[in-house]
């Protein structure tokens, strides 16, 4: 009897994991006409403009996890990215650096987007925002020795991801 439960809850448990699984994604990630970003490459060295495949596919990873530690169960996000200026920029006249990144405190990070929230029973929220971290180098923490290389822009969807999504406590 003891042996029949115990399989009874493992398989319920494991179907309750399945079921989790595939579950759609609550963050969706579109890129309107990235072949047209300001600043988007991390191997232009400034040149072309256009955003590359790592900085899209990081910037939707790091999103999507956003979505799952702030949205709430049932809550579904479709943003669209419409430009991106990276942190920092390439100054090839550097002779043994033209191809380093520069922070300087004028090259704060920016994204323009849009974004539609969806949650049942509500309307949609739409809204159309410019994401910019204009203090990105004097933030406790936020140092260029990290090995991410982009750890600004991160940082910066993060506090944004946070304002807008995060479920206030009642007061």
């Amino acid at each position: 009897m003891r042996t029949a439960l115990v399989c009874a809850v493992l398989m319920a448990l494991s179907v309750d994991s399945m079921a989790q699984g595939t579950q759609p994604m609550q963050v969706q990630v579109h890129f309107d006409h990235p072949e047209h970003f300001r600043d988007a490459s991390l191997d232009s060295a400034g040149y072309e403009r256009g955003a590359d495949d790592y900085v899209m596919k990081t910037l939707t990873q790091y999103l999507q996890k956003l979505g799952q530690r702030y949205l709430q169960p049932g809550q579904q996000l479709v943003i669209d990215i419409r430009d991106i200026d990276l942190a920092g920029r390439f100054e090839p006249w550097h002779s043994n650096a033209y191809d380093v990144r520069f922070m300087r405190e004028i090259t704060w990070p920016t994204i323009d987007l849009t974004y539609t929230l969806s949650q049942p029973g509500q309307p949609d929220k739409k809204a159309q925002e410019r994401v910019s971290d204009k203090m990105y180098l004097s933030r406790p923490g936020r140092v260029a020795s990290s090995s991410d290389r982009l750890y600004a822009e991160k940082a910066m969807l993060n506090d944004w991801f946070r304002q807008r999504f995060a479920t206030q406590p009642a007061s």
